[in-house]
Formats: structure tokens, sequence, C-alpha cells
């Protein structure tokens, strides 16, 4: 084909560049697009006559000065943007100006930086390595205002947000970053829920409005979020100038989001969010969601909440890739049962009354007498369903088998035993919960009543829990320290262990004839199943993480060396002279111990599954049915078994999704939500309104005692591993693959969590100052800054500016 020109009106397709096409659909949209057409097969040639004769037609009707832009093939294509790569003029206004423009862009298609953005990708010519160069000549528009707009936020990879930066005059500006834009955020419904502007907006409310309407036309039209730029010119006209897909997305976000059982339906990310912090992977959601969601469940058939089991997703949402309790499906227990309420159900998940929740229709005295008999009997004589669960799991294979179907089946089973393990530990938290709950109501009407107010009532009731012996989270803190004491001894053994990369060190202690090999090998025999995130089916045990432990016991060695430090005694606690706060103790120290007992052969179940889950990623990619192991965990349970079904054609759109999907996890593994949300809970934009007045911080007392010292925030696990002794860990949650750094800090600050979470448990164990439900203590302290935690009043003073 040789060079000449196409209007906008005649490109149907992309053989003229994504841009030239960009501009035709919009046209045929209705949209208002700036009169131009475009150069077929521009070259370094004399430009024909009937291009020279269309540009003198175009200015001979009045026509400002054109912009003369590339349409190479591939660019602005769903793959690849090329943005930036070849050239634009701007400013033409004569036939020896057009033609100067025309050659400049075709100069830039074999450009360095033009290649090496390409890397010899599609559309490019096979002598050359360079795309084919196709130009778009359009009116410029004489520009009031000018921007772009995404129907998807590129950065967080949100889809259910908009963004818009404008700058006053040309686009350029923006595009070369010569200028500070207007920025804003819209929500679905169009509010702007960030605005950052200047002293005068660049846009008006209703030129927002209209350009979030094309916008939206534009993405229905394509199908997929699109970048657009626009320009509105001095008589308020808005213009389009550009459409192309955003590139950078990963995944939806929301593609695995189960459903919202109702629109004022509140769900909370306290309490499940220490079982389950941060995002996680699909197979994830459908083993371990669906075994929390089955458990609970059933224990509201046994307290006849509800009839029978429902279906999956009704007390647990999995929003975002995160895990979400749904309180208003909660509060019928509270609203079935005796001496419970709306206001002691949200205490004892969120640390506080949740005004947002409404209690279900309570039913009548006789109903809830029998109910409360028969769910107390139920969590209090748990103990022979405990203790059958460690021969229950012993006796589920781990899988082994190369046919991918086998496999398939026992996981199958395995996770039908897994949801018994999980009834079994929410039995055995309901009893630790209501143990708590009454110790702590009795003690703050108590302390309310002698005048010395609520808070020395939560504090007393967190002393008294501190008093429950074998507890097994402390116990295995306990031992691993002993591992590292045990290294500590021996200053050659101790020197070669720190100053080798963590996997290696404790790789070579773990093969090591020695004593503290032994130990090391003894302790992951007992625990090694446990670990960060110790649900997920895809993040490693202790046991297979080499990375991770030895990190950790590289800093509680240091520790354990420096001269100032001392082992963590535990807290001696007084006996109560109250026979009936005695009593009451007892039982909520009891059922701390039994929680923790049947949260680790929860974690041991889903230990057994992930590596039956990762033993099928491994058989399924030996067979060409997955690129790679790993993507096993993008899956849904309910597709594994077209995965591994007779059909491997029908197989790769379902690949190919789990792909995105495993894209998606770190855009929303970064994303965070307020503790309680009404409806589907949607991520925070901005830092949320906390308790927070000049440099105090107001959480809730776990754990008593006042530490002074440097602050340690630790959004991961991964950060903590740079903690120093002696300094406040700050973490927006703890569960229990963080606890043996509770060896070397001197105070633990969460921003969500109650008196019986795990964190909680251990710091009294260990005499260590605890603040939980703070909301947003990582948000507001900074590494660096010097507080006061004061565990008895649930208070966070800065002391310093950060250093």
């Amino acid at each position: 084909m040789h060079t000449t020109t196409i209007e906008f009106a005649d490109i149907i397709d992309d053989r003229f560049g994504g841009k030239a096409l960009g501009l035709a659909e919009l046209t045929r949209l209705g949209l208002s697009v700036p009169t131009g057409f475009v150069i077929a097969q521009a070259s370094l040639a004399p430009l024909p006559d009937a291009v020279t004769e269309r540009f003198t037609r175009m200015q001979a009707t009045g026509a400002s000065p054109v912009a003369v832009r590339s349409s190479a093939t591939g660019e602005d294509g769903a793959e690849q943007s090329f943005a930036g790569q070849y050239d634009t003029v701007l400013g033409v206004d004569s036939t020896e100006s057009f033609a100067a423009a025309v050659r400049q862009c075709v100069v830039s298609v074999r450009s360095e930086r033009a290649s090496s953005y390409a890397g010899q990708g599609a559309g490019q010519d096979a002598d050359t390595g360079a795309a084919t160069m196709h130009v778009v000549v359009q009116q410029m528009v004489d520009a009031r205002a000018a921007g772009v707009v995404f129907t998807a936020d590129p950065t967080t990879g949100r889809r259910d947000l908009m963004v818009i930066d404008a700058v006053a005059g040309l686009g350029e500006a923006l595009v070369d970053g010569s200028a500070v834009s207007d920025h804003l955020v819209l929500t679905t419904d169009g509010t702007q829920a960030v605005r950052e502007v200047g002293e005068v907006p660049v846009l008006s409310d209703a030129e927002v409005a209209r350009i979030r309407a094309g916008a939206l036309r534009a993405a229905q039209h394509w199908g997929r979020p699109m970048d657009l730029e626009w320009a509105i010119d001095a008589a308020g006209q808005l213009q389009w100038l550009q459409a192309r897909p955003i590139t950078t997305l990963p995944g939806d976000l929301n593609e695995m989001d189960s459903p919202v059982a109702g629109p004022t339906h509140v769900y909370t990310r306290c309490n499940i969010g220490e079982m389950m912090p941060g995002a996680f992977c699909p197979l994830t959601a459908s083993v371990s969601g669906y075994a929390i969601d089955y458990a609970m469940q059933m224990t509201q058939v046994v307290a006849r909440a509800q009839d029978r089991y429902d279906k999956p997703w009704l007390q647990v949402g999995y929003f975002y890739g995160h895990m979400f309790l749904n309180l208003t499906e909660g509060t019928a227990l509270s609203s079935g049962i005796l001496g419970n309420s709306l206001e002691q159900f949200s205490m004892s998940i969120c640390g506080r009354v949740v005004d947002e929740l409404e209690a279900k229709p309570p039913k009548s005295f006789p109903a809830k007498l029998l109910n409360t008999i028969r769910l107390t009997s139920y969590s209090l004589f748990a103990g022979p369903a405990i203790r059958r669960l460690g021969d229950q799991i012993a006796a589920f294979p781990i899988p082994t088998s190369r046919d991918a179907k086998r496999v398939l089946q026992q996981l199958e089973s395995g996770v039908d035993l897994y949801c018994h393990v999980t009834l079994v530990h929410v039995r055995s938290s309901s009893r630790a919960a209501v143990g708590a709950n009454v110790l702590e109501s009795y003690l703050v009407r108590s302390a309310i009543k002698d005048g010395r107010g609520e808070n020395e009532g939560q504090a007393e009731a967190a002393r008294l829990m501190a008093g429950a012996a074998d507890v097994e989270s402390a116990v295995m803190v306990d031992e691993l320290h002993a591992v590292v004491r045990e290294i500590a001894a021996d200053d050659t053994a101790a020197e070669q262990f720190l100053s080798a990369a963590p996997s290696d060190a404790l790789t070579r202690l773990r093969n090591a004839d020695s004593s503290g090999g032994e130990a090391l090998r003894q302790f992951l025999i007992r625990h090694g199943h446990r670990g960060y995130r110790e649900l997920c089916m895809r993040d490693p045990a202790w046991a297979e993480d080499a990375e991770g432990l030895g990190s950790m016991m590289q800093v509680m060695l240091q520790a354990a060396r420096d001269p100032a430090s001392e082992t963590p005694a535990r807290q001696p606690v007084d006996t109560p002279g109250s026979r009936t706060v005695r009593l009451l103790a007892r039982l909520a120290q009891g059922g701390a111990r039994g929680r923790e007992e049947t949260k680790s052969k929860m974690a041991l179940m889903a230990h057994r599954l992930k590596l039956g889950y990762r033993h099928l990623g491994e058989v399924l990619a030996d067979a060409g049915r997955l690129p790679d192991a790993d993507l096993v965990f993008f899956f849904d349970r309910s597709e594994l078994p077209q995965v591994v079904g007779d059909d491997i054609s029908d197989i790769s759109d379902l690949v190919q999704r789990a792909l995105q999907r495993r894209d998606a996890l770190g855009f929303q593994q970064s994303l965070e939500f307020d503790d309680v949300s009404v409806g589907r809970p949607t991520p925070m934009l901005a830092r949320p309104p906390g308790a927070v007045t000049d440099d105090q911080i107001l959480g809730r007392p776990a754990s008593r005692g006042i530490a002074e010292g440097t602050v340690r925030v630790a959004k991961s696990i991964q950060d903590a591993r740079e903690v120093q002794r002696g300094e406040i860990l700050v973490a927006p949650v703890t569960d229990v693959g963080w606890t043996p750094y509770f060896t070397v800090i001197a105070a633990l600050v969460t921003d969500i969590g109650s008196s019986v979470s795990h964190g909680a448990v251990v710091a009294r164990e260990y005499g260590l100052p605890c603040v939980v439900n703070t909301l947003v203590a990582t948000q507001v302290l900074k590494t660096g800054d010097r507080v006061r935690v004061d565990g008895d009043r649930g208070l966070i003073t800065r002391l310093a500016s950060s250093v």
C-alpha cells in the first residue's frame, strides 16, 4: 500500500494504528473529536500531492494549526501503549512544516527508545525491525484546560475508581511533567473522594461530570478500562483527543469477590484480620475461607440462629482478596441467647461497640434459654472433640500420587476434615470469648461502681488472663528461644549463624550434629507447621521457610547476645481475693489455653493441605497443564476439576485468568480497609479518622504496663526483621508468626485486635505492654518516633519527633 490519506469514518480496525482507530471509534460514539485524517504508510519519501492537498483543504476551512502525531502499528494497543516513544509535532501551520513533521514522526519509529520499548514486537517490519508508521493529522484545540482520564486507577489497579488529571492550557505540560496537575479520584457514583487542586481549580464540577460521562461511555464501548486524553476549548466545548486501553492494569481486583450478603450488612477485618492478615490467593479463600465460614455457620445452627448450613460466604466475605467477617449475620447469636448483647458481641470481635450494627429481632425468653443451654454445652464440652483432633489429622495422608485426579480427590476429602477441625476451633474460641467477656464485664462493672473507671477494669481483666499456663503459642516461643540460647552459648556457632544469609544459616543449623541443631529439629517437629499467615495455602510454614525463620532467629540471637539483655520473664499474677473473680479468671484462662491449642491444630491441617496442593501444582506443571506449579493457588476449588479433567484444550482461558489473578495479588496486598464497612467493603483512599489528639493515640488496653522506646513500624512480617531490642513494635495486626519477636521488643501496638487476640495473649505472657485496636497507629506513627506505651490505659504518647 502506498502513502495515502484515510478519513476517520473509513477506519474500522487497527491496521492504521491504535491511535487512529481510537479516534475513529470516539467519533462513531458521537463524542466530539477535532477534525482530522490519517496518513497511511507514511515514509521518508516526499509527500504525495494528494496528502499535501488534503492538508491544504483542511487549512482552507479556517482550521487552527494542526498536531501531527504518530499512529504506528502496535501503538496504543491492548498489549503496549508506546506512550511517548514516538514523536508528536504541535503547531504545524504550513506545507513545509507539515512535511517536516511527518518526516520527524517516521524517523522516530526507528529511534533507540522505541526499539528498546518494543522488544521487536508485533507489527514491526520484518527487515528493519521497526513498526509501520501511520500519522494522525488533527486540528489543534485552543485549550483552556487539558488532561487525561483513566476509567480505572492505574496505580492501585482498582476498577471502581476513575482518575482525572487536569492542567490549564495545553496537555503537553501534563505529559512532560512541567506542570503540577489537579488530581481527582472519583468513586463509582461520581463522588470526588480525592480532590487535590490548586487555589483556582482547573475544572468545575460540571466539567468533571462531563469528562466522567464521556469516559464511562468509551469504557463501556470498548468493554475494558480506558486511558483517554481530552481538552476543553475557550468556548467550553469538551474535545476528545485520544483513546487507548490501559495496558498496565493487573487482573480485576474484584473478579473473585464473594456475593455481598446485603447492602446494610456490616463487615469487619477485626478478628479475622488476625487469623488471615493481608490479601490471599483464590485457593486460600476457597479452602481456609470456606472452612471458617462453614464452622461459623454450623455454630449458628447449634444455637438455632439459623436453620441449617446455607451456602458459602454467609458469615465470611472475600473482597479485593481480603477476608472479612459478616457482623450482621453474627448478631443472630446475640439476639437469640441469654447473657449476650449486640454491644458485647461487637466488643468481642472489634474491641469496641459498632454503632453501624443493628441487632436481629430478639427471640422469646424460653427460646433464648434453650439456645443458650445448647450453645454453652456445645462450647464448654468441646474437650473430647479437641483431644481427637491429633489422631484425625494424622490419619490424613499428604498426597504423593502422580495422578492429578487422584490427588484432587484426596485433597477434597482433606478440605472436609479441615472444616471439622475449624469447627472444633470455633467451639474452643467461643468458650474463650465467653470466659473473657464475662470476666471483663464483671470487672468493668466493679471498677465503675468503685469509681476507678472502665479502663481500670479492662486492665485488671488483662492482668488476670495472663495467668493462663501452658498457652501453646507462648510455649512455642519459649522453645524457639531455647534453640536461640543453645546457639548463643557457643560464640563460634553464633558468629557463623549471624554472618550467613538467613536461609543458609538455618539450613546449616538444621543439618548440624550439635545441641543447637538437635534443638531446632525438635522445635520443627513440634511447631514446624506454624508461621506467618499460616492458613494461607500458598505461604510456606516455618518448616519450609528457611528465609523467614532464619531471619527471625538472627534477630533473636542478636538480642540474646546483648549483655544488657534478659530472658523475658513471666509476670507473676496475684490470686484474686474474690471467689467469683477466681472462678471467672480460671474460666477465661482455660478458654485462652484451649483456643491456642486448637488454632495450632487448625494450622497443622492447613499445612498438610498446602503441601498437597503444592504437589498438585507440580503434577499439573509437569503434565504441561500449567506454566508453573505456583499457579495452582490462583484457581478456585470449583475450577480445579476442569484443570485436571480429560480435555486440556478448554483450560487455556482459565489458565490466563489465573495468571491475571496472580498479577492482581500484589495490588490487593497494598490495600487497607476501615475496621468496619457497611455493605461491600471499600479500600481506604486516605488516612482514616482515628482517636488521635495532638501526640496521643487512644486504643484498647490488652496487656498492662508502661514502656518507652523507639517505634518500629512493620506493616508486614518482612518489615519486622529490622526490629531491634527494646523497640516498640507497631503493626496492623499480629498473628502467631510474629510472636518470636516478642522476646526482643519492649511493647506492642496494633491497629486492630482485642484482649483475646493472639498478640495480646502472648504479650501478657511475656509482660509486654500492649495496646490494640488503635485503628491508625501504623499510619500516624513512623519508624524512629519515640513513644510511651501505656498498657493500663490503652494510650500511646509521642515523646519526640522522628529521628
